[in-house]
């Protein structure tokens, strides 16, 4: 691009020299020599600054680790390919269920004893309500015999030690009153205690139920999303953990391509979403692909910063850290084929000096058509 404006910059010094016939001397073609290298570099300069390129882009893809929830001995694993679309719900692998499903019976069995417990507690409480009927009786039985020595203790009928045994007895029948009483209380607190509407009994052997069907259903590992499983290593007789250091394999989702390019940091204040962009792709060579500019990101990654025990120093200041800005490309890419990471090439052209756009698409173009060329060695 240097070269075909510096030809064309000579041309027309040719045609003005010989046009206005001006005489080749040693201040006419030194002026002529340095407005050219003048025009130039402003030129790139303006250009560099109003419409950033970068070969540092990429296309990133998120991708989830698969993460038993439980311990087990792998029994099954799906084979897949690296290409092969995996459907949500599928079945990645299996974990063998036996100690699972022996659980799920066991708090089955606990759950049935929690049921017929409360038929026993039902019957406890009218048991309770009969002793109760049985002490009220009782009770006015003691107290009318109490109150009928105490009035033929007057007359001599009896004697005071009479009356006394019929006191004790009258104030032993209360007591027993007293005590049914709070028997009752207790029998019907014990039947009535539920959370929404179920016996708190069985409503915590239901949710150890529910605990151990979701470890049983869990032995059954399946893909979270459509996707693919481009390294599957897992085999049958393996065992899984639940610690979240060691993934037994890695889900790349199926999903919309997005690509991040580094800018230099200088082009900062031209960059902005909704700009328009251009990418090429070393893989492609020869094609460039509209884009746009989706958001700059508002924090760059080399000076994240951490609660821990290192101090920092002047090796945490990175001055050739750069900005990342996200982008979309606006073109359908399937016939390509490429691979989630694809390296590229990326340039922004902003609403500023728009003429010079013109300059940075030409050399993009040239550097795709330079992708046919390369040597390995």
């Amino acid at each position: 691009m240097e070269l075909m404006i510096l030809v064309i910059y000579a041309s027309v010094c040719v045609g003005i020299f010989k046009l206005f016939k001006i005489p080749l001397t040693k201040w006419t073609v030194p002026t002529a020599i340095l407005g050219g290298v003048v025009l130039l570099v402003s030129m790139l300069l303006f250009m560099n600054y109003n419409h950033p390129h970068t070969k540092l882009a990429t296309q990133y893809y998120v991708t989830t680790p698969v993460l038993a929830d439980l311990r087990g001995r792998i029994i099954e694993v799906t084979p897949t390919r690296a290409d092969q679309l995996i459907k949500k719900g599928d079945i990645l692998f299996k974990i063998d269920p036996e100690p699972f499903q022996a659980a799920v019976d066991m708090r089955k069995a606990e759950l049935a004893a929690a049921d017929q417990g409360i038929a026993s507690l039902n019957a406890d409480v009218n048991a309770a309500k009969s002793t109760l009927e049985e002490a009220r009786v009782r009770l006015k039985q003691k107290s009318q015999e109490y109150e009928r020595y105490r009035a033929l203790a007057g007359s001599g009928a009896v004697t005071q030690s009479d009356v006394d045994i019929a006191n004790r007895e009258y104030l032993a029948a209360k007591a027993n009153l007293e005590t049914s009483t709070a028997n009752v209380q207790k029998a019907q607190s014990s039947y009535g205690s539920a959370i929404n509407g179920v016996h708190t009994s069985v409503a915590t052997k239901e949710a150890a139920l529910r605990q151990a069907q979701f470890e049983l259903d869990s032995t059954i590992v399946r893909a979270p999303t459509d996707g693919y499983i481009t390294q599957n290593f897992l085999k049958e007789g393996m065992m899984t953990s639940t610690l979240p250091l060691r993934p037994l394999m890695t889900f790349v989702h199926q999903q919309d391509r997005m690509y991040v390019a580094a800018f230099r940091q200088n082009s900062l204040l031209r960059l902005k979403a909704g700009d328009e962009a251009e990418l090429i792709f070393p893989a492609i060579p020869g094609k460039v692909f509209q884009a746009e500019v989706v958001g700059v990101l508002p924090t760059i990654g080399e000076h994240e910063v951490q609660p821990n025990g290192i101090l920092y120093t002047q090796k945490f200041i990175d001055n050739s850290a750069r900005t990342m800005v996200q982008l979309k490309i606006k073109e359908d890419m399937s016939g390509y084929h490429l691979p989630f990471g694809t390296t590229a090439e990326a340039a922004v052209y902003t609403e500023h000096a728009h003429h010079l756009a013109m300059m940075r698409k030409i050399l993009l173009r040239m550097n795709s058509w330079k992708n046919y060329l390369y040597l390995d060695h």
